[in-house]
């Protein structure tokens, strides 16, 4: 190999070398304050995770999340990746003439549009008695699950993320059972850890799956929802969460497999990996009401709304978001 060829080599591992510690953060309480100097939308008044409290909930008969297409395996092939800060699952980046067919999406509650599965991660703590982002009614589980969709009208992330509606985020908590065998729905990402140990490290998996495995029967007609932002540099004000309170059960043994993993520059363990709370200013944090209409005609009054919804958002894609009744005066 030639010199020229060489140097040059070496510049592109260098660069290479520099964009992942570049954008490398941490969670200790002075890194998660280099945040808000690095990234000033981390500074924002409507950041997230927060605390939530059912009593301080405002109740709201909105229309329950659809699942669409959660039963059917997703487009492979799947990838699994550890980048040092959290574990996601990646699906390939479908071209825009197939992006919608057979992709999972949701709608719902006070979404006004659908919006599009991209991909999933976790956060998880070193002890059973932290872990999760949100906490509610002053409990923080072990582990949160976060399922991000894209809103529809927008074409990437990137643009997505200079809008207030353009991403919604699923939070799902996980709980720890004693007596619980391996639970199946997430052993499909699991038992693939030991060979996530360090930073960039991925695997590629021989199968698929549905996300509803992930869920399992949990309860989705019951959630809370507010205005928020990314949990991890940028800090985009660009999320509209929606947060299941019923729990996923998980073993102690499959607990263990993500506290095993390592966080690959500094060679210490992956743990710990969530934000600290931030506060809720003048948002206002909505819980889902079940009223006493019959599944019949509440299905019925679910679609009209959403399909006026629908209509409205595709008249004008441009058209100014009124964001008021997610805040106080």
């Amino acid at each position: 190999m030639r010199i020229v060829e060489v140097v040059i080599l070496i510049v592109v591992l260098f660069s290479a070398m520099l964009m992942v510690v570049s954008s490398r953060f941490g969670y200790s309480v002075s890194e998660q304050r280099m945040w808000k100097r690095k990234h000033k939308n981390c500074n924002g008044r409507h950041q997230s995770p927060v605390s939530i409290h059912s009593r301080r909930a405002v109740p709201s008969a909105m229309p329950a999340i659809e699942f669409i297409y959660y039963h059917n395996p997703l487009p492979g092939p799947l990838t699994i990746r550890n980048n040092g800060h959290s574990v996601s699952l990646q699906t390939p980046k479908a071209e825009n003439s197939t992006r919608h067919h057979y992709h999972p999406y949701i709608f719902g509650g006070k979404l006004r549009n659908e919006y599009e599965y991209v991909s999933l991660h976790f956060h998880w703590g070193d002890k059973n008695s932290r872990g999760a982002e949100h906490v509610l009614n002053d409990i923080r589980y072990p582990l949160e699950l976060h399922m991000i969709h894209i809103n529809r009208k927008y074409q990437t992330i990137e643009e997505a993320l200079e809008h207030r509606d353009g991403l919604a985020v699923l939070a799902f908590f996980y709980q720890i059972r004693e007596n619980l065998s391996n639970g199946e729905e997430i052993d499909n990402i699991v038992k693939h850890f030991s060979d996530l140990n360090e930073l960039t490290d991925s695997v590629t998996l021989p199968y698929s799956f549905s996300l509803q495995s992930l869920i399992g029967n949990i309860n989705t007609n019951r959630f809370y929802t507010y205005r928020g932002s990314l949990t991890t540099p940028t800090c985009n004000e660009a999320v509209t969460w929606i947060i299941f309170p019923d729990t996923i059960p998980i073993s102690l043994s499959q607990m263990s497999k993500f506290r095993s993993l390592s966080n690959g520059i500094e060679g210490l363990l992956l743990v710990d990996n969530y934000r600290h709370l931030q506060p809720v200013g003048n948002r206002k944090i909505f819980l889902r009401s079940i009223s006493s209409r019959t599944v019949e005609l509440e299905k019925i009054v679910e679609m009209e709304m959403y399909g006026r919804a629908l209509a409205n958002s595709r008249s004008d894609s441009n058209m100014t978001v009124d964001d008021s009744e997610w805040y106080y005066n």
